[in-house]
Parts: C-alpha cells; sequence; structure tokens
C-alpha cells in the first residue's frame, strides 16, 4: 500500500514522503495512529493545506519525548522469569513485557516504539533501545533474573550462570575439593600396598 508519512518514520521516510508499506503495517499501524495517510490526490491535498499545523505537531510531540527521555534514559527496570542453571528461560520477555515494566513504573511507550529484534530469552543486563519519537531516542536496562536478589547482584556485576549461582559454590573451589579428595585416595591406596611388601620381604628372609 502507498501511503503519505505525516511525520518521520525510522528507515521509512519523511514527513510528506509518498512510500510503499505492507498492508498489514499501514492499516494496524501507521493509518490508526495518524501516522499516514492512504496515497491519494485528495489526501495529497489535505497534506499540503495541513502542513504546517503537522510541522507544529510534530514539534510539540518531539518537546514531550524529550520530557520523557530526560527521566527515562539509562533507566534499569527487572523482570523476574523462572529459567535453568545455564540462565535460558522458561519462556521469553517480549516487546508488551517491556512495555507493561515501564507501565508499571508510570511510562507510557508503545510496543513499536520498542526497539527488540527478537524475545530476551535469557537472564543477565540487556540494553534495549526505544524510539519515543522519530528524532527521540533511549536506552534503558532490562535486568532478566530469576529473583529481585538475583537481579540485585546481577546489577552490581556479578554473572549468574555459574555454579555459583545455583548453589552457592565456588567453581574453582569445588575444583580443588574434587583434586584434594583424589589425592588422599591415591595416598590411601600406597599405604594398603605395604603391608605386602612386607610380607615378600619376610619370605625372602626365610
Amino acid at each position: 500500500m502507498d501511503v503519505i508519512l505525516l511525520e518521520r518514520i525510522a528507515r521509512l521516510g519523511q514527513m510528506g514522503d509518498t512510500v510503499k508499506v505492507r498492508d498489514g503495517y499501514a492499516r494496524n499501524y501507521l493509518l490508526p495512529t495518524g501516522r499516514a495517510l492512504r496515497a491519494n490526490e485528495a489526501n495529497r491535498a489535505k497534506f499540503e493545506a495541513q502542513k504546517t499545523q503537522l510541522v507544529q505537531r510534530n514539534e510539540e510531540r518531539k518537546a514531550e519525548a524529550q520530557g520523557v527521555a530526560s527521566t527515562l534514559e539509562g533507566r534499569s527496570f527487572v523482570a523476574v522469569r523462572s529459567a535453568g542453571e545455564t540462565g535460558q528461560l522458561y519462556g521469553s520477555v517480549s516487546t508488551r513485557d517491556i512495555a507493561d515494566l515501564l507501565a508499571g513504573e508510570g511510562f507510557k511507550v508503545g510496543r513499536n516504539e520498542i526497539e527488540l529484534r527478537q524475545p530476551i530469552k535469557a537472564i543477565g543486563l540487556h540494553a534495549i533501545s526505544i524510539a519515543l519519537h522519530p528524532e527521540v531516542s533511549v536506552t534503558i536496562t532490562v535486568n532478566v533474573a530469576r529473583s529481585p536478589d538475583e537481579a540485585e547482584r546481577q546489577s552490581r556485576g556479578e554473572d549468574l550462570t555459574s555454579a555459583d549461582a545455583i548453589y552457592g559454590i565456588d567453581e574453582e573451589e569445588e575444583l580443588d575439593e574434587d583434586e584434594d579428595d583424589n589425592a588422599e585416595g591415591e595416598a590411601s591406596g600406597d599405604e594398603g600396598d605395604a603391608p605386602g611388601a612386607s610380607e615378600e620381604e619376610t619370605e625372602e628372609a626365610r
């Protein structure tokens, strides 16, 4: 479908451009949100007549977005999810989930404004870009963890995909303990062979 853009759309075009987009994208997003008009002579004339007001409205939206950006930039949001020992989630964190996290903190952000190529499927700190306006973007951190306590530890830089995170065991210490156990076992075996050697010596003496 050909549409006339009523504002700048990233990777698509500038205000007033006529561009071809997927029908679903136009019907579900661009047209109902007032970001575009169907491309025809009547709508082209309508755009030209309203261009001054559209430019003014765009500047107002940009100013609003900049105000939100000043309080949202760099913020961290915690998403608690179930995950396995290696950190893989039993599920995922989607744009809808992120929008809900933001809404819970008082930020109204649409799913289409959240730039996430694919759902998050592992615990950790994930940098997410949000386009509040075609000319205003911010980056937030989504801290995906198994619990609030683990989220706090991750924020301090801990890697929670190790045995230490699951069982409270330091992997290096566990390896050292195994080596000590092996060494003790070998020593015990040597001691067990000693009596046999003594008996042979006794037979030779006879």
